[in-house]
């Protein structure tokens, strides 16, 4: 199966960033293209300017490699395309911090992305960002965190009740450009009508419980993206804003 996006008027996307209520600088980048059935959102890490470069780089090399496979028409699957797109974007960050930027030396990012497919949606993911499905009227988180904390969860080492006094729970085991390579989980899901899906940065995810974004969709319903970016966004303000948010919404109609 080649990656073939649908058209364009069969999915639809809002989606917003912000810079939050304690940061200077937003190190959260978004991308998407309809035309390719691609989107992405990333939450860069790094000194200095390094984060806001690393996302950056990331969402632009992944939308510039899946372009160049499509205009090219090399025969890739949306798996493949995927997995190639995440690995020339970890090398690309990766020697711009170690050979063209000393500066800008460990930085890194997440990168939680979607690819429309036929009639299916794949998404990757690296890092702590999320992904969404809000399906049936149930919320599904989609993506596996690659953090520190869930790690120690899933070990039992600490208990979900145990988070909220933890310090160090942006602390990230895996993510694009601190070391070459990089392995992207990537899932397959079959889209159907009236499917929502959600991208957002560690910014609300972090910050909301997943009661309160699933509350917020219910409330507007899945035909109102624009509002439900929006209450989001002012949701993770709401308890703290420590961090940048990112929220994109795609709807299948």
């Amino acid at each position: 199966m080649n990656a073939s996006a649908r058209p364009r008027d069969r999915i639809r996307v809002v989606c917003k960033t912000d810079v939050g209520l304690r940061r200077e600088r937003n190190e959260d980048s978004f991308l998407y293209d309809e035309e390719l059935g691609l989107y992405c959102v990333a939450d860069g890490m790094g000194g200095h300017r390094g984060g806001e470069v690393a996302s950056s780089m990331a969402v632009k090399t992944l939308l510039e490699f899946v372009r160049g496979v499509r205009t090219q028409n090399r025969k890739y699957g949306a798996r493949e395309l995927l997995v190639r797109g995440y690995e020339e974007a970890s090398s690309k960050i990766y020697d711009k911090s170690h050979i063209e930027s000393p500066e800008l030396h460990g930085m890194g990012t997440t990168l939680v992305t979607a690819l429309a497919s036929d009639d299916s949606l794949f998404i990757g993911n690296v890092g702590d960002s999320r992904a969404y499905l809000f399906s049936q009227d149930r919320l599904w988180q989609l993506t596996e965190d690659h953090s520190l904390v869930n790690e120690q969860l899933r070990a039992g080492l600490i208990k979900e009740e145990d988070l909220p006094r933890l310090t160090n729970r942006n602390v990230i085991t895996r993510s694009v450009g601190f070391e070459r390579e990089v392995q992207v989980d990537i899932i397959e899901r079959p889209m159907a009508k009236g499917d929502l899906y959600l991208l957002c940065s560690d910014g609300l995810c972090g910050l909301v419980d997943d009661q309160v974004i699933y509350d917020t969709i219910k409330k507007h319903g899945v035909d109102s993206a624009d509002a439900i970016v929006t209450d989001c966004i002012e949701e993770a303000k709401a308890a703290g804003g420590d961090d940048n948010v990112t929220v994109m919404v795609i709807t299948v109609p």
